[in-house]
């Protein structure tokens, strides 16, 4: 699947940066408990983003050949003072302006340790863009607040997810998305509000598909496969392609109202339960 550009990705690193630290300063209470990570505070969501930031930066800036031990990363846990938003908001800055910095300076082909069996800066860029993204839409669920994201940024981050469950059930057979196999079985994800411009697909005899963009997840024996387009399947979940990608990561739930699940919801469910990362 063809990825964003680099500079894409080292964008919207920026611009979702710049979106949490609205939620830092919005005067919502930092130790509010954030709904869908219920074993964190907002401020521990936002120091785990702004610490994990730096330590891409680290390994990017360094061209680390292997993983970095957090504990190695300087200022990952973020200033000493709890409670304190300004400063919370002035580490996040930081720790922004250093990882965008790092990667476009090493552009997407320089070689980086990485954790799903892709070496290099592209990864990382790539990576932290959904990384951000997803944990954006954490903290403004606890916030209170709306949340919206670019078209291209929430297909992109849906298809990297896609290949991460590749990725896992060839490298770890224990791990529990062996549990996606079996023949027969498929997940339709159709997005009603999105036009040509995000993957736009065309059906093998060229007539045009559905409004919308599309996926088409299939459980074989051999693993989980994926492919654009609208087809039949087991379980369509159909909605705006923001609740989409909320969904497909567990942070909307399966019955809201701008969500439609057609088909066998218990295999989408049990999707979710196995598939889920990040």
């Amino acid at each position: 699947m063809t990825l964003l550009a680099h500079d894409r990705y080292c964008d919207e690193i920026a611009h979702q940066v710049g979106l949490l630290r609205s939620v830092v300063t919005s005067g919502t209470d930092l130790s509010a408990t954030v709904p869908t990570c219920p074993d964190w505070s907002l401020e521990e969501l936002v120091r785990h983003t702004g610490g994990a930031l730096r330590w891409v930066e680290l390994m990017v800036r360094t061209r680390a050949q292997e993983e970095v031990p957090e504990e190695q990363v300087p200022g990952v846990e973020g200033p000493e003072a709890r409670g304190d938003a300004a400063a919370l908001d002035a580490w996040l800055a930081q720790a922004g302006e250093q990882v965008v910095a790092a990667l476009r300076e090493a552009g997407p082909d320089a070689k980086v340790w990485g954790w799903a069996g892709i070496l290099s800066a592209g990864f990382w860029a790539r990576r932290m863009a959904h990384e951000i993204t997803v944990h954006r839409a954490d903290a403004t669920l606890a916030a209170g607040l709306p949340y919206e994201v670019a078209p291209d940024v929430a297909a992109d981050a849906i298809d990297e997810w896609l290949q991460i469950v590749e990725y896992v059930q060839r490298t770890e057979p224990h791990d529990a998305a062996r549990e996606l196999r079996g023949p027969g079985r498929s997940i339709h994800l159709h997005a009603t509000d999105t036009g040509p411009e995000v993957n736009a697909e065309r059906s093998e005899m060229g007539v045009p598909p559905p409004e919308g963009w599309g996926r088409l997840v299939v459980l074989t024996e051999d693993g989980v496969t994926w492919r654009r387009g609208h087809e039949k399947a087991t379980v369509a979940l159909r909605g705006p392609l923001t609740s989409v990608l909320l969904a497909f990561y567990r942070r909307l739930p399966l019955d809201a109202p701008e969500l439609e699940v057609l088909g066998e919801r218990e295999l989408l469910e049990f999707w979710l339960e196995r598939a889920t990362f990040g």
